[in-house]
């Protein structure tokens, strides 16, 4: 099998070393070469035709925002951005991964040492990446209508759960997936718990970028919130598992705790929390990704009478996730990506008690 080939692009010398020396202690990848700049960049792509790219997210001559919608124009191919820990940083690190980049990595920090830990893995699920699933996302207000603001760690009482609470989790490519279905849910949805394989800094800037964009409230979970319905929460991307307790009211849990299956925040996690607690009263939703976190989960959710979906394999960047996860049986019923959010309205509004 071929090695995978990459291009490096990043101003810093001694960050484009670090992502060489990362990347060629798997075999299964080569480095091809690496530019300074996207001027430089795309000169390298004509002359030697990568698999993949690394791309820094800020750089001098032309951003790399801007060289990224340039370059999936022009000459589409699997990118991963590389965005430091800055909040401006992983602001344009999402608006990447909205305009077509498969994937993030930070740099390493003091707060994050071993950030170039899952970069290997990364390149090599970018390269399978299916570009062609990409699809355009809806054009949405910037400003949504103002809404009353839960405050996140209330302890007011709320009713018991009336209707169904939706689970989805997601990974490569589950940013745009996101952005897509949840912009489609109505103002009022039932109460939605997201987890995606992102980390700390950019699940926040991508929670922001969601409340800005979707009709219900978008919030970065945090331990204790009491989960209503006309909300979303999304797993923030530290070192704890995001699940559903059920002891006075629904809240969300940020569990510490080792990876399941390879990860931390975990799909399973939050899935197998979902169908412990809540049983039929829930819909679980499985997105594009690399791996299988999340099949077992979905899979215990429709053991205990939950609603299931899978995203199909011709929408999905990896068919990964969604794939297992068929073939494991815990999906009822697979749907394009832009047929899910009207799939979910179905289930959740329908009387099945």
């Amino acid at each position: 099998m071929k090695p995978i080939r990459v291009l490096i692009v990043d101003d810093s010398a001694s960050m484009r070393a670090l992502i060489r020396v990362t990347l060629t202690a798997d075999r299964a990848i080569t480095v091809v070469g690496e530019a300074g700049d996207p001027l430089e960049a795309r000169e390298a792509i004509k002359a030697l035709n990568p698999d993949v790219m690394t791309l820094d997210v800020e750089m001098p001559r032309m951003n790399g925002i801007e060289f990224l919608e340039k370059v999936m124009r022009l000459r589409p191919l699997p990118v991963i951005m590389v965005s430091s820990l800055t909040e401006r940083g992983a602001m344009i690190t999402i608006q990447a991964m909205e305009f077509g980049a498969v994937d993030c990595v930070a740099k390493p920090s003091p707060q994050l040492p071993n950030a170039f830990a899952s970069l290997a893995e990364k390149v090599k699920a970018a390269a399978g990446a299916r570009l062609d699933a990409r699809l355009s996302t809806p054009a949405r207000p910037e400003v949504r209508a103002a809404a009353a603001a839960p405050p996140p760690n209330g302890r007011s009482a709320a009713a018991p759960l009336a209707g169904k609470l939706v689970a989805i989790g997601a990974s490569t490519g589950g940013v745009e997936a996101l952005v897509t279905i949840l912009s489609q849910f109505p103002r009022e949805c039932s109460p939605t718990m997201v987890t995606i394989h992102l980390p700390s800094p950019f699940t926040r800037s991508f929670a922001q970028r969601l409340d800005r964009i979707c009709a219900p409230r978008v919030h970065e979970a945090t331990n204790g919130a009491p989960i209503l319905p006309g909300n979303i929460y999304l797993a923030p991307g530290t070192h704890a598992h995001l699940e559903v307790s059920r002891a006075e009211q629904l809240r969300c849990v940020l569990r510490e705790g080792e990876p399941v299956s390879g990860h931390r925040p975990s799909v399973d996690a939050l899935f197998h929390s979902v169908a412990r607690n809540l049983g039929a009263k829930a819909v679980g939703v499985i997105l594009t990704g690399m791996g299988a976190d999340g099949a077992q989960g979905l899979l215990a959710m429709r053991k205990a009478g939950a609603r299931t979906l899978g995203q199909n394999e011709a929408s999905c960047v990896v068919y990964g996730m969604p794939k297992v996860a068929h073939q494991i049986g815990a999906v009822e019923k697979q749907a394009p990506l832009n047929a899910i959010a009207a799939e979910v309205a179905a289930l959740t509004t329908r009387n099945r008690d």
